[in-house]
């Protein structure tokens, strides 16, 4: 992991001013700290404009990871909500990722209506950065992520330490429900 700790040291910032960007985080779990029972790198985007995403990926950008670690599974999600929180000037200092199945024969307005009332809840929590929540409808999954300014984040899920956090178009990004 300290490979991951010096490339993201030397490259994170290559994209705090990539246009069409909303967030990205630099994430990482270790085996034996908060429960991780494995060693996992991984980024998270908020994209504004798919241009920007389309610009990062085919535009030469995401070669440098790919010549890095071979090609990675580049998962896609339709995004249901996104809301700053009550630390959202402050630094995040960890992230939490909830992912669940979105289940047979609910409602699916019903469903992913609680889902963003849900991220609406994260946000307002003590020490929240931002909050944002999303379904893969390929898979039907729900995929919940919030940034934390504290050791102590008021969310269920994988915990994640964040290595470094470009975010040149969060002002941007839709608040509340996108639909």
């Amino acid at each position: 992991m300290d490979i991951i700790r010096a490339r993201v040291a030397r490259v994170g910032h290559l994209l705090d001013d990539w246009d069409g960007l909303g967030v990205k985080t630099h994430l990482m779990r270790e085996r034996g700290h908060r429960g991780s029972p494995v060693n996992v790198y991984g980024p998270f985007y908020l994209w504004n404009t798919v241009r920007g995403v389309n610009g990062f990926l085919w535009g030469g950008a995401f070669q440098g990871p790919v010549d890095d670690f071979g090609r990675p599974r580049v998962r896609q999600w339709s995004g249901l909500a996104f809301e700053e929180g009550t630390a959202a000037r402050s630094p995040a200092a960890l992230a939490v990722r909830l992912r669940r199945p979105v289940p047979d024969g609910v409602k699916l307005a019903a469903f992913m209506a609680g889902a963003a009332a849900e991220t609406e809840r994260l946000a307002a929590e003590d020490g929240a950065v931002p909050a944002a929540s999303a379904v893969d409808t390929d898979a039907w999954e729900l995929v919940r992520f919030s940034l934390w300014e504290h050791d102590a984040p008021q969310a269920e899920g994988d915990v994640f330490r964040v290595l470094h956090l470009s975010e040149p178009g969060r002002g941007m990004l839709p608040r509340g429900r996108q639909w």
